[in-house]
């Protein structure tokens, strides 16, 4: 099964190219030029979002002219690719929970550990198709995912080398996450929300601790689930570069 790009776009020294691997889609964002070596960050989206949301391209264009090159994949059941009736009993689930006010973190859990062991191999399948290309062959690689793309990322970093350093957070202690977690050493960047809504302190907290990385630092700041500041994506940009690219 090869890699298929399928559409492509240039601009502000950004290439961008839509790609398909069978039934998984996603996005490469690199350098116009090609044929420069860098360094490859994968990016993990959010619950309800897919590759070409905007805090994806954000990411991205902010990275690729820090000499990166950044890729992203449509999660099982988001953006155009087809959901199951699990998937949508679990989203109708969710939705049901933030109206009636229920604690919405048990179904969260739940449905991204589903949604991770279906993509995990998605992820290393589409890595393997990308390092084939000369300027990603044996480059360093880095993840940085939040939310969902934090649940999906813990189970990929500990199950794949070449993940070197990882930004992620804002997400629930589960015991079959600090299990894999435990298996972490890489050097990790960790984000906190100390007043979020949805998941308890204590919770992220528990999660944070799980990691066995000795290079690890956690990013705690006031406000609610989705009000992580814009300094703290500069923060994870300069992480990655120092992790990635360093001097």
């Amino acid at each position: 099964m090869n890699l298929q790009f399928t559409a492509h776009t240039a601009a502000d020294g950004v290439l961008t190219r839509s790609f398909a691997l069978g039934e998984v889609t996603g996005v490469l964002w690199s350098p116009v030029d090609t044929t420069a070596r860098t360094p490859l960050v994968l990016l993990g989206h959010g619950g309800g979002r897919d590759s070409k949301a905007a805090p994806m391209v954000g990411r991205a264009h902010r990275l690729v002219p820090e000499g990166f090159s950044v890729f992203c994949i449509d999660a099982p059941g988001h953006g155009g690719r087809p959901r199951t009736a699990d998937d949508d009993r679990e989203i109708a689930a969710m939705q049901h929970a933030m109206a009636t006010g229920e604690p919405v973190g048990p179904i969260v859990v739940r449905y991204n550990l589903d949604l991770a062991d279906r993509a995990l191999p998605e992820w290393q399948a589409v890595l393997d198709a990308l390092q084939e290309l000369p300027e990603l062959t044996d480059v360093p690689v880095g993840y940085f995912g939040l939310n969902m793309g934090t649940a999906i990322g813990i189970p990929l970093i500990a199950a794949d080398p070449r993940i070197t350093a990882a930004v992620l957070g804002i997400f629930w202690y589960d015991d079959q996450l600090a299990k894999l977690a435990a298996q972490i050493t890489v050097p990790l960047e960790y984000l906190l929300q100390w007043d979020d809504q949805h998941i308890p302190r204590e919770s992220s907290l528990a999660l944070f601790d799980a990691f066995a990385s000795p290079d690890k630092s956690l990013h705690a700041n006031a406000g609610a689930h989705k009000e992580v500041p814009r300094f703290e994506f500069e923060s994870a940009v300069r992480f990655l570069i120092r992790h990635l690219r360093p001097a």
